[in-house]
């Protein structure tokens, strides 16, 4: 199938898309256009116009700040961020996410930005968001806001977004030099969906967890933190591992479609929270 017929702009900064969305309310922003292209192809989405942000230079980069923030602009490409030498020093989640999104192909075109605001529950940057307690820097015509990630995403493909506002940039907080990182997910094939996945930090000091976060995404209908404080001041040994990796999957609700059963889903979330947590002690 075709897209039905629309409009098509592409603005030279936000100020201009802004002003563009005002007008428009019912338009569609274009990044990478990955997912929302084949939603358009299959008219599950017929917007009058699209406005393309691609031409927006200042929305794309990535810097450190002097705090240690990781700011990462929302058109910046996965591929970007995969092989950023930055990306890797100041956040090793990221950096360990970003290879399981999508393919290569897919990663070279989408941008960071857009799958946020896609909110894919079974996609992996959002529940990094909520591992690393990130912000959502959002724009709109009378000034800035800012989000957490735990506030963003508020169900099946939805998120904190108004229709006359574009997320310019997601705000990693500085890594603390105890922060382990643990991620584990499993999908049919590398690159595809996952069934269900963890995205974990844990900050561990002289053996003991002294906060910790826990992100699933894939197994629910949308990314969500999980209970964590059965680790709080506990080793993280085998045992406690064991124990919290059940009480996650326990308080699980995870969905059931043509993929996978909801039971099936509950074991891969006790597996995948093993996995993550023995990364991190390892790490």
């Amino acid at each position: 199938m075709k897209p039905a017929a629309f409009a098509y702009r592409a603005p030279a900064s936000v100020e201009e898309a802004l002003a563009l969305l005002e007008a428009n309310r019912e338009a569609k922003l274009l990044a990478g256009g990955q997912s929302l292209v084949p939603v358009l192809n299959f008219r599950l989405a017929s917007p009058p116009l699209l406005i393309d942000l691609n031409r927006i230079d200042a929305l794309a980069g990535v810097r450190e700040e002097a705090d240690g923030t990781l700011a990462i602009g929302a058109m910046t490409r996965h591929r970007a961020i995969e092989t950023s030498e930055r990306v890797r020093r100041a956040n090793p989640l990221l950096a360990a996410a970003m290879p399981y999104v999508a393919h290569a192909q897919i990663r070279n075109r989408g941008t960071i930005g857009g799958s946020l605001a896609h909110a894919d529950p079974a996609a992996e940057l959002p529940a990094v968001c909520l591992a690393c307690d990130a912000q959502m820097l959002i724009q709109h015509t009378r000034g800035t806001r800012r989000v957490a990630a735990h506030e963003f995403f508020t169900g099946f493909f939805s998120t904190a977004l108004t229709g006359a506002e574009v997320l310019v940039e997601v705000r990693f907080p500085a890594w603390p030099a105890e922060r382990r990182a643990g991620f584990a997910e499993v999908s049919r094939r590398h690159g595809d969906f996952a069934l269900a996945g963890v995205a974990l930090t844990a900050d561990v000091k002289d053996g003991r967890c002294e906060r910790a976060r826990i992100a699933l995404f894939g197994a629910e209908d949308l990314p969500r933190l999980a209970r964590a404080d059965m680790l709080l001041q506990q080793p993280l040994d085998a045992k406690r591992i064991a124990e919290a990796a059940r009480a996650v999957a326990a308080g699980s609700q995870p969905r059931a479609d043509h993929h996978a059963s909801a039971e099936y889903r509950r074991e891969l979330v006790e597996v995948l929270v093993r996995r993550a947590l023995e990364q991190a002690l390892a790490s």
